[in-house]
Formats: C-alpha cells, structure tokens, sequence
C-alpha cells in the first residue's frame, strides 16, 4: 500500500531520541522501530487527521503535508537492460513529524536560534534486486530536515535526503521525474514519465485502514510509469527500459488495535492493466474487512474491488528468514472470478527482506495466469509488513 506504502516506517518516539541525541552531521543511530508505535493512533493531539475525502490539488499535493504526522514518496519499478538482464528496485523517502505545527503554521523547533532546529525527520530506503545474478541488496539513511541535509517541495517539484533524491526534470512540471541514488556497489540514475492519470485510492483519496475516525489516509498512485535510465550492479552499468509505480500517502494514524501488518501487491500485467491489493492483517491472521483492491484499465479508468466478495488472495508457500527464522508468505494465488481472473504471483527469488531499522519484506515478482479469460503475465511488487519476529509454534 505502500501504500500505506509501506511501511511508514519512522518511529516517532525513536527517532526524536536519536534526533536530540544527534548534533552537526552525525548520522542517526540504527534502532529497530515498531509499526504499530509508528501507525498506531497514540500521539494524534495537534496533528491533522485524515477524516474525510478531499480536493486534491496539484502540484501542491506532490510535496509535503507537515500538518500530519507521517508521510512517505514510494517508488518501485521493475527494469531490463538492453542485454535481457532484469532489476527491481524499490526507493522510498519517508518524512516524520516529531511534534505538531504550532498555531499559525511555523514549524515547530524552528526560530530557536540554530540552523539544525526543526520538527521535521526523515529515513529513506533504497533497494535493488538483481534477477539473474540473484543478488539482493538494501540501504537506508536518516537526516534531519534541516540545513539542506533532507526535505521535500512542491515546485519546483523535489524529495531528498542527502544524495538521494526523486524531483522534477523541468521547473513548470512535475513529470518527468529523476530518480537518484546510490549505496555500495549499487546506483540507479532514471527517467520517469507519469504514464496513466494518477488515480486516487479509497473513497476519492481517502484510503480507510481502520474503522476509528482518523485512522485513515490520503493516497493517489501512478500505477504505470515509463521508465528508463541506467542501473549499475559493481562493475556493470546497465543501460534499461521498464515500467514503476508511485505510490503518494500522508496521514497521522492507520493501523487500529488488531492490525499488525499489511500485505501489499502492485501488479502490472502486460495487457496494460494494473492491480493493486492490500491485505491488512490482524493479529490472527485474517484479513480484515478494510482490506482493499483495485484494478486499473488500460485508460487509466479504477474499478473498485470488495475484499472476499470480488477478490482473494491465497498464499501458495512460505519463505523462512535466516536472520532468525521469521516465516514469510512467498507465492500467491490472486482470484477475481466476476473479472476471470487468476493470477500466480510468485517471487524472482525469495530473499528480499530488508534487515533496516524496519525489518520487512519487499521484492520483485513475476505475475502468469488468466484476465478476462485470456493467458496474462506481467511483473510487479510485494510488500510484506509485521511478520519480522513471528515464528511458527513448534
């Protein structure tokens, strides 16, 4: 979802502690951060809250929205070199508050006398996946919104955090977008046109996670991005043409008492459809009844899906970390029986767990089955969020 997108991953409370603890340009500790603490509903007092469909407004909406608590720039995309090798990568940059905006909408921390005060954190994630050599590689960094080091602007359109960075080519425009970034032996250096209209998630945006007033938030996504650019895996520069997906949300609190994770699918068939899913999962498993799907039509037109009733999602196999034996799903069986479809998800290998300050799975897949009736195939992303740490009982 990455949609709720993912993995919203700043803790607020561990990263103001790092924060204060932090002066100059120290790079922020590693600290292991909780979803639940993060997307929870505790700590919502003087932060806006996502309660009911609005007006969306672009370019504006393209940048931040420091009134909320969370918020996140998603991008995931699946590319091939002009030799045939296959990429995936994933490139998030997420912005934490860590206190509301005072009245009259001066940041908070800010006109204290130092250039490093702000309220404003962020932590960005960068991975890539190469298919062929079966290599995963994953990275993260933590700045503070200030003196330059990260931020986010509406126009000229631009997220960053230090080097990293997803912004507008041309000043008057927002698309076509360049994404940057490097970590390691590892780069992407890549052009990204807006493809289909945007296409806002939910009831006209606002995207309901949860069943309280406010555990929700706004989300628009371009499902079929043009893309195209140079990838380097060590000492190979790729030269590579394929398709990305960006996912926009903002909101204060998602998760409600139960939920403990999501699954997230965005998928891109080669017939021109695109589907999104997510499953929010409870404690026990089950999906809960918030749970979401959407199918996007060559045109760019949404289709609303009803969890259970119009669609399934089936797990097909597991995938075991070795880090401590946490069990993933891996393989799926996505059904829309009104649509005729039948989809097999399975992943370009199973190791693509990112071992970060937030420890989750999300990787690369392929798609083969049936739409409408007719053979499919595709490629896509998964995204699979709260089972770090759960074992099976013995």
């Amino acid at each position: 979802m990455t949609r709720f997108g993912t993995v919203a991953a700043l803790g607020v409370a561990g990263l103001a502690a790092a924060l204060s603890a932090c002066s100059g340009e120290d790079r922020l500790p590693r600290a292991r951060l909780s979803l639940e603490e993060t997307l929870g509903g505790a700590d919502t007092l003087g932060y806006a809250r996502a309660v009911e469909p609005r007006d969306f407004v672009f370019p504006a909406d393209h940048g931040p929205h420091p009134g909320f608590r969370n918020e996140w720039w998603y991008v995931t995309g699946n590319v091939q070199a002009d030799d045939g090798r296959e990429v995936g990568f994933q490139f998030t940059i997420f912005r934490s508050a860590l206190a509301p905006e005072p009245a009259g909408g001066q940041e908070a921390g800010a006109g204290e006398g130092s250039a490093w005060a702000t309220s404003q954190a962020y932590m960005g994630h960068f991975a890539v996946t190469d298919v062929a050599g079966r290599r995963f590689h994953a990275g993260e960094r933590f700045a503070r919104g200030a003196v330059g080091l990260s931020g986010a602007r509406a126009e000229p359109f631009r997220v960053w955090i230090e080097g990293w960075s997803l912004e507008a080519l041309n000043a008057d425009a927002v698309f076509p977008l360049r994404l940057r970034a490097s970590d390691g032996e590892v780069a992407v250096d890549l052009v990204l046109d807006a493809g289909k209209p945007h296409v806002l998630q939910g009831d006209r945006g606002l995207s309901q996670k949860g069943p309280e007033p406010g555990n929700a938030s706004y989300y628009y996504s371009h499902t079929r991005m043009p893309t195209r650019g140079t990838v380097v895996l060590g000492a190979d520069t790729l030269r590579t043409t394929g398709l990305s997906w960006l996912d926009r949300e903002w909101s204060t609190s998602a998760l409600s008492d139960g939920q403990v994770g999501w699954d997230w699918f965005a998928l891109q068939l080669d017939n021109g459809w695109d589907l999104m899913v997510y499953q929010l999962r409870m404690a026990d498993g089950s999906a809960h009844p918030l749970s979401d799907g959407v199918l996007v039509d060559p045109s760019g037109a949404k289709r609303d899906l009803a969890w259970g009733s119009d669609i399934s999602v089936t797990p097909t196999g597991t995938w075991t970390s070795p880090l401590d034996g946490s069990v993933y799903p891996s393989g799926w069986r996505i059904a829309i029986p009104a649509q005729g479809w039948a989809l097999d998800v399975t992943p370009v290998f199973p190791g693509q767990e990112l071992d970060l300050a937030f420890r989750y799975w999300e990787g690369a897949v392929r798609v083969a089955g049936t739409a409408a009736a007719a053979p499919a195939s595709g490629r896509g992303y998964v995204e699979l969020t709260g089972y770090a740490g759960q074992r099976p009982e013995r």
